[in-house]
């Protein structure tokens, strides 16, 4: 009774905030906002908070391996649920019905939906079983016990940037969804849905991470369910519409590569499919799920189920993304959409009736809440525990440790907020993240946990050489030049799979330099993390 007090209280606080931002928005700004609908958010956002605060009382724990890992004792079920929830976010829907709407793509260039979808079973065919067995806490484990903690901090530096950059992506998502749907700025329905999952992250880490992923799932398959039908129903049905976008798009509307679709671009495409399904399994966010899980067994079913799960979420957003692209929208006497990005919140608004736009806004800020706080949870787990503990304070008590990742949470969850609120691109940023995991750190990962003669001399000279290859290419989304002259130039853009090629010179850099260098730098072999040292 005490707990539902407890949560209750919380919850009315919350609601109360939430009321007073909106009483400040009503009178002190000029925002057009439709009131339904956003205090019909404003009672979502309360049920999850409670939902989540119920959760983090009931499976409360107030040490790391609590906070951080569940107990390692979370049950197939609810296990596949956070796996799901956590990689179907808002970039993951939004930004497959923006490739999908978008002149310039088409549906041959929505890659991460089944690129992710197959990391997951790379991830738990040859990585899940090796890392639940051994008994890390983190993904930097394995790289702490065989490159040492200061390398491992150096790897740290990806891994954070992607989680960082996922979370900004997918809030970006969100903030453009709710001006779409609600006529709500940017700003305030980024930094109020941020607020919330960072809130009960930080107050029951795992347990309530992964609660509230089982409900916000639900939604997320409703909401996106509901409005498919809705929306194809003014072009006559997904029939007709899927005629006139293979008409549109011709050799780009279907999944697979062709010379003809892709051109020029046929070897880039294949460079981020690469990137996708070899990039997304060095992911604390992942890896968090499986060294949860209750047996090595379930680790492995987890992620290959959640794989197909994620792989046919992705097909309704994919669906409202092609009904938008053939919609007539002047023919409708409706606005066109400000940018691919916005088409999925835009379908929602125009093409569905008010109640089922709604919903389908509670699908995408659900689809944002579900991998915000798993992703905050994961870098914050990485800071601690593989940063903080071996690098400032070894002897610090398990009770403390787990103060510091709460404390860790919310400088990480707003730091990806500030960074969302100057994004454009949800499906660039979205790529972005698994680029820098791809290049820099799944070497090393393959390297650590399959290579015995890997040492850090090698892992060290391999990310040097990883580094220098890909930002030698530039980026676009961070504003970076180009320094290496790779070859397939077209104007401004490389088409030379310089990423992949930095992966691979990472990768045999560590192999060929940890053997040159056995002597002087002996290699360390993986033990399980129970009989390791209470710090590397």
């Amino acid at each position: 009774m005490n707990k539902i007090k407890s949560s209750f209280l919380s919850t009315f606080a919350l609601m109360a905030f939430l009321l007073v931002t909106g009483g400040y928005l009503y009178f002190f700004t000029e925002y057009d906002v439709k009131w339904p609908g956003f205090f019909s958010m404003l009672v979502f956002y309360a049920l999850i908070f409670y939902f989540g605060a119920y959760a983090a009382k009931l499976r409360s724990s107030d040490d790391v391996n609590g906070v951080l890992l569940a107990g390692r004792q979370m049950p197939l079920f609810i296990a596949v649920f956070t796996m799901s929830a956590t990689w179907i976010g808002g970039g993951f829907i939004n930004g497959t019905a923006e490739y999908a709407y978008d002149q310039d793509y088409g549906l041959i260039w929505v890659q991460a939906p089944w690129g992710y979808a197959l990391s997951l079973m790379v991830g738990g065919l040859f990585f899940a079983r090796k890392m639940r067995d051994h008994g890390f806490k983190t993904m930097l484990d394995p790289l702490a016990q065989r490159f040492g903690k200061r390398m491992a901090a150096v790897l740290f530096i990806p891994a954070l940037s992607g989680e960082i950059f996922w979370t900004s992506a997918i809030l970006t998502a969100l903030g453009t969804t709710f001006g779409v749907v609600l006529g709500l700025e940017l700003q305030p329905a980024i930094v109020i849905s941020a607020l919330i999952a960072i809130a009960y992250t930080a107050l029951g880490g795992l347990w309530a991470v992964a609660l509230t992923d089982i409900v916000q799932l639900i939604l997320l398959v409703v909401g996106l369910v509901l409005v498919v039908p809705f929306a194809g129903a003014y072009i006559g049905g997904f029939g007709p519409a899927w005629e006139a976008y293979t008409l549109k798009f011709g050799s780009a509307a279907t999944l697979l590569p062709s010379r003809e679709a892709l051109g020029d671009y046929y070897w880039m495409w294949w460079d981020y499919a690469l990137l996708l399904i070899f990039g997304g399994v060095a992911w604390q966010v992942y890896f968090q799920r499986v060294l949860s899980a209750k047996t090595a067994d379930v680790a492995v079913r987890l992620s290959i189920i959640a794989g197909v799960v994620c792989l046919l979420v992705a097909i309704p957003a994919a669906m409202i993304g092609i009904v938008g692209s053939v919609t007539d929208w002047a023919a409708l006497g409706l606005p066109e959409p400000e940018s691919p990005a916005t088409i999925l919140p835009h379908v929602m608004r125009y093409l569905t009736p008010t109640l089922v736009g709604t919903i389908g806004l509670g699908a995408i800020a659900a689809a944002v809440m579900s991998s915000v706080d798993s992703s905050v949870l994961s870098a914050a787990s990485m800071s601690g525990w593989n940063v903080y503990r071996p690098l400032f304070k070894p002897d610090i008590s398990s009770e403390n440790l787990a103060k510091v990742i709460r404390r860790c949470i919310w400088i990480i969850g707003i730091a990806a907020t500030i960074i969302s609120l100057n994004i454009t691109s949800v499906y660039k940023l979205w790529f972005l993240c698994s680029d820098f995991v791809y290049c820099l750190l799944f070497p090393a990962l393959v390297c650590a946990l399959f290579d015995p003669k890997a040492n850090t001399w090698g892992a060290a000279t391999g990310f040097a050489v990883a580094a220098i290859l890909r930002f030698g290419g530039g980026d676009e989304t961070l504003g970076l030049p180009a320094f290496i002259p790779y070859p397939m130039m077209q104007g401004d853009e490389i088409l030379f799979p310089f990423r992949t090629f930095a992966m691979v010179s990472g990768l045999l850099t560590i192999i060929i330099v940890s053997r040159l260098t056995q002597k002087i730098s002996p290699p360390i072999q993986l033990v399980k993390e129970e009989e390791s040292p209470a710090s590397p």
